[in-house]
């Protein structure tokens, strides 16, 4: 039996910023996991990690705002919201964001689209949770086209500088583990993916 779990990286993904709200601060992370589940009622399903903080906001207060980014989206949007924990920085401090009738941040740049999501449903996968949410509020903002996982990589993502140091880099976010084997239980301290998503440094 052939598991040559690099297959999954062939699914293709949209990148998203997803808002929420603590009570006190505004908050927003990178996803690549939302999808549409079924279309009459719409109902759309977001899967977050765990660690983030994000995951627990969300599942406190049952609402979220999923802001679709396009290919214009530049690299310091990714080093904001998906580097980062809003554990530690305001993400949106010294500025005064778009919101949609729910009170949630709507990015005023870099979209093409926006929905505002209530979660009905909450399943739990180990390491994250996701989130079924029916949508109550979206809107269309622009025409440009959706920034994919597949044109990150190619296009926004900044090469890693390997040369002459012996690791690991992650594929996901680029972080570098300097040393010669990765234990398998290693998760990327920037974005929280595990070992499988690292490779050696060539």
């Amino acid at each position: 039996m052939t598991r040559n779990m690099k297959a999954l990286f062939n699914l293709g993904y949209g990148l998203y910023v997803v808002t929420s709200h603590d009570g006190k601060k505004d908050n927003g992370l990178i996803v690549n996991t939302v999808i549409q589940v079924t279309s009459t009622p719409e109902r759309v399903a977001v899967t977050i990690n765990k660690q983030n903080y994000s995951h627990d906001i969300i599942k406190e207060t049952g609402k979220m705002n999923v802001n679709c980014l396009t290919v214009e989206a530049p690299f310091k949007v990714f080093e904001a919201f998906g580097f980062v924990s809003g554990r530690d920085v305001d993400k949106f401090k010294d500025c005064s964001p778009l919101r949609s009738e729910n009170g949630l941040v709507i990015l005023p740049k870099y979209i093409n689209a926006y929905m505002s999501l209530t979660v009905e449903q909450y399943i739990d996968l180990d390491t994250h949770g996701m989130f079924i949410c029916s949508v109550t509020e979206a809107d269309v903002v622009s025409d440009k086209e959706t920034m994919t996982y597949t044109y990150y990589h190619k296009n926004v993502k900044p090469k890693p500088e390997t040369k002459r140091v012996k690791g690991y880099v992650c594929k996901i976010c680029g972080y570098v583990h300097e040393g010669e084997t990765l234990p398998d239980d290693f998760i990327c301290p920037l974005c929280k993916h595990g070992a499988i998503d690292f490779e050696p440094i060539q």
